[in-house]
């Protein structure tokens, strides 16, 4: 028996979904057909997107794919070629020193004097603002008090972030823009980061993520655009993009070789259940959304308590549906399996 995974499209404009804010609010970030070319090399061929205040907006992608041209073209660093951005209505294009009281940037691989210490470099920046924050607040609020006579050099990685993230908010703005923040972070380190992400976002500010972390996105995002050679090529909520890629539902069961013809019996008689095929030692079961509770409960009431494994898909599977391409946690691209989802392990026998 083999199984069928239906593949429904993702909606066929991202641009369009991309450009829609929740509530119908005004968007404290728009870009509009975006262009940016170095020489021959076209760097952003074609972007749009809209980010609602108090969101946290993802822009995702590999290396290489234009995100943080985007960015700099937002913050005022680059020109544009072609289209317009707007931070909370003004351009930054043409009036970057309106725009430079609102917006803070975070850019990846920031540097200070290895000499400057946590505390010198937020009074820095802060002598750079009409209204600064309190600085001695901001290292409360990003874990930096206990190091803020510490040098830069000394700093371990996650307390450079940290930093950064303090440096981006010391002007107090309305929307900030973290620019491969975890890069080079542990796993623990990374995950602390995410955390003072989601208390900056509950301070009220607008934050634009960009990251090529699948799982980072997934994590923070309430919206996303996926950007791939300049242009966006999916755009929605988590949620959203990985029920766009397949909306059915496939769990694994494991059970003692004497149940199996009970198992495939009563799978066999139950609606929410599509395909049911062989996989290892392993039964395959694909169906509707209700199809684990489904099969759960018909087994328990034959006394059969099956280790269930559900698998899951990821924002990686749409990069893969929508690309054609894979996509590895370093943000290099290469071509497509055939099946990327991931399991986890759910009811123990």
């Amino acid at each position: 028996m083999t199984t069928a995974h239906p593949v429904p499209s993702v909606p066929p404009s991202p641009s369009l979904a991309a450009r829609t804010v929740p509530d119908g609010a005004a968007p404290a970030i728009e870009v509009v057909a975006l262009r940016k070319a170095y020489g021959s090399t076209v760097a952003v061929r074609d972007v749009s997107f809209a980010v609602g205040p108090g969101e946290i907006f993802g822009v995702l992608g590999p290396n290489g794919a234009g995100k943080t041209t985007t960015v700099e073209c937002l913050a005022g660093l680059r020109q544009a070629d072609a289209g317009t951005v707007r931070i909370l209505g003004l351009d930054p294009q043409s009036d970057p020193a309106s725009v430079r009281e609102l917006l803070g940037v975070q850019l990846q691989e920031a540097e200070l004097n290895e000499r400057m210490t946590v505390a010198e470099a937020l009074r820095l920046y802060a002598s750079f603002y009409e209204d600064p924050a309190d600085t001695a607040e901001l290292m409360d609020l990003l874990d930096l008090a206990p190091h803020r006579d510490q040098q830069f050099a000394k700093l371990s990685g996650g307390q450079k972030q940290r930093l950064s993230i303090a440096l981006a908010l010391v002007g107090n703005p309305q929307v900030a823009i973290l620019d491969e923040l975890t890069t080079g972070l542990d796993p623990q380190a990374r995950r602390a980061t995410w955390e003072l992400v989601e208390r900056v976002r509950e301070r009220g500010v607008t934050i634009l993520l960009v990251t090529h972390f699948m799982d980072e996105a997934e994590r923070l995002c309430d919206r996303l655009v996926i950007i791939d050679q300049g242009v966006v090529v999916a755009a929605g909520s988590p949620a959203e993009l990985i029920e766009s890629v397949d909306s059915s539902r496939v769990l694994r069961l494991r059970v003692e070789p004497h149940e199996e013809p009970v198992v495939l019996e009563v799978l066999g008689g139950l609606a929410d259940v599509g395909a049911v095929a062989r996989a290892g030692r392993e039964i395959e079961v694909t169906g509707t959304r209700r199809v684990l509770p489904a099969v759960v409960l018909a087994l328990a009431e034959r006394d059969v308590v099956p280790d269930v494994r559900t698998m899951t898909r990821s924002l990686e599977d749409v990069f893969v549906h929508v690309t054609g391409r894979t996509y590895d946690h370093t943000g290099a691209t290469g071509p497509a399996a055939t099946d990327d989802r991931s399991d986890t392990e759910g009811a123990a026998r």
